[in-house]
Formats: C-alpha cells, structure tokens, sequence
C-alpha cells in the first residue's frame, strides 16, 4: 500500500471520529425530546360531544366519567374507553312469539331506543362488563347486551297477551306496553340509569291462516256494518210509514167528524134534484126500500104512504 493511500485512509478515520464527537449532544438531546412527543401523543385523546370516557388504569377502574373535549391520560398504564351517553338503538329482528291464541307470528321486527344516565357509565360498565357492546365506529355502548335481553323477554310476555287476530289493530298499544314493561325491568335492577324513550313496531308479519283468517274477519265485519246500516234504514222506513198513517188516520178522523147526519141529507137531496132536473135519467130503487133511510128520513115516507 502506498503512502498516499495510507494518508487517505487515516484521514477518512479520523474525520469520522471528529464528526461523531461533535454530534453526541445533540443526538443524546434527540431521543428523550423524541421519546417525550410520542408519550405525549400517547397520553392526550379528544372524547365527542354526547360522549364520556372511563379510564381504567392497571385494572382498576376510575369512576368520573370525562366528557367532550381534549383529555390526558397516563401513557401506556391507562386505558381511555369511550362510552356512548347519547340515545342508542336497538333493531331486534325476526321474533316468532306467540299471541294469546297460542298462534306464532312469522315474523316480528321491533327498534328499542334508550339512553344511559352519563353519570353512571363507569358503574355499569364494571356492573355489565360482558354486556357492552362495541359500534361499528369504536364506540362502545353501554349495558347493550342486557337491554336486548330485557327487550326480548318484554315483547314475548306482551304479544302473548293479545290475540294475533287484533295485533295488526292494536300495534300502538303493544308498543307502549313494551316500553313500560322493559322500564319496569330496567328500574328495578338499576333505579334511575336507564331511559327507554322509545319503542317502534317496524314489522308485523302473521301466519298465512292467520292473515287469511284476518281478512274473512275483515269481511265478515263489513258484512255486518252493511247489514246494520239497512237495519237503521228499514227501521226509518217503518218509522216514516207509521208516520204516514197517523197522518192519514187523523185526516181521516177529521173528515168523519165532520159528516153529520144533517150534512149528508143535504148532499142526498142535492143529487135527487140534479137526477129530478135531467130528463131522461132513470132513478132505481130496492124494491124492498132496504137503505132508504138513508137517502129520506124514514118517518116522513110512512106518513106519505097513509
């Protein structure tokens, strides 16, 4: 090896070593300032408005709720879940209860909303550990398993106290019974943390015989209104003929209180006169005068035949 070469060499180390010196602090400054971004990026998170956040560090669960708004945990020993405080719902799908009538239904949808009092996700997230659910967007739902349970067991016990023939009719008020039922279950295992707000009936499908049977129900009550309605309209048409008759029976009555005995000798006369005016005119009488009493008085006769 040349001298030249030996000289370039060594001259290569040597800047090397030089260099390295020359940056140890700044790089030893490096990595904690690095190390600090990344827990700080670690230990901050953003909770969303209707949100809360429970922190459970090393296990152990700390019970004040964080709401909307940028929060600081420790980083690596705390763990930040987000609860949803907002109204949630459930769509419960394709239930087959049974009615009063001990007929099932083909098919039953029903949509249970409620909400969580914020003040005490924490409680029932450790209460119902098993039970919360996680959304599609990371959001945990609190107690979501135990509302769909509860709500199962409300719609089966309430449709099996309506006949299947009515369900149709009366589907506002299994609505509001199942809601007031799964309140009633919610209160009483957790007073005050629950808030069903609402209950929503989206499908109702009966058995093929039974919606069969609904329409000759249908039909048949159609049939009866039909036949009321000419009950009502043959019993004002009985009222108006009884109507008619009094008037006639009293026109009648009138007119045979007017005919005295004096008033029809008088007609009687004045026809025996217009047949005594007209010649020719041909006048017969029985020959045993039965009825001329009516026609003359019957005394003034016996005296003109003497």
């Amino acid at each position: 090896m040349s001298d030249r070469q030996f000289n370039i060499k060594k001259l290569r180390a040597s800047d090397i070593v030089r260099f390295k010196g020359t940056n140890m602090p700044l790089i030893r400054l490096a990595v904690p300032l690095f190390l600090v971004i990344v827990l700080g990026f670690m230990s901050a998170y953003t909770v969303e408005s209707g949100n809360v956040v429970v922190e459970r560090t090393l296990g152990k669960v700390n019970h004040e709720e964080f709401g909307q708004g940028l929060q600081f945990k420790m980083p690596l020993l705390t763990v930040a879940l987000e609860f949803s405080a907002k109204e949630i719902v459930i769509d419960i799908n394709d239930l087959q209860p049974k009615a009063a009538d001990n007929l099932s239904l083909r098919d039953l949808d029903v949509s249970v909303f409620y909400r969580v009092e914020a003040d005490r996700i924490s409680e029932l997230m450790v209460k119902y550990a098993a039970s919360a659910s996680r959304g599609a967007d990371g959001i945990y739902l609190p107690a979501y398993g135990l509302v769909v349970r509860e709500a199962r067991s409300a719609i089966y016990e309430n449709v099996s106290k309506i006949d299947s023939l009515q369900l149709h009719k009366q589907r506002d008020v299994l609505q509001a019974s199942v809601l007031e039922e799964l309140q009633r279950r919610l209160d009483h295992s957790d007073p005050g943390d629950f808030q069903i707000t609402r209950v929503v009936v989206r499908a109702l499908n009966t058995d093929p015989s039974i919606e069969a049977a609904i329409r000759d129900a249908v039909e048949a009550e159609k049939r009866l209104e039909a036949k009321q309605v000419q009950v009502e309209i043959a019993k004002k048409d009985a009222e108006i003929e009884i109507e008619r008759a009094k008037g006639i029976a009293e026109a009648n009555r009138i007119i045979n209180s007017s005919l005295t005995a004096a008033y029809l000798q008088h007609e009687i006369n004045t026809a025996l006169m217009r047949f005594a005016d007209n010649e020719g005119s041909v006048v017969v009488l029985p020959a045993n005068m039965q009825g001329f009493d009516l026609i003359l008085d019957g005394s003034q006769l016996n005296r003109k035949s003497n």
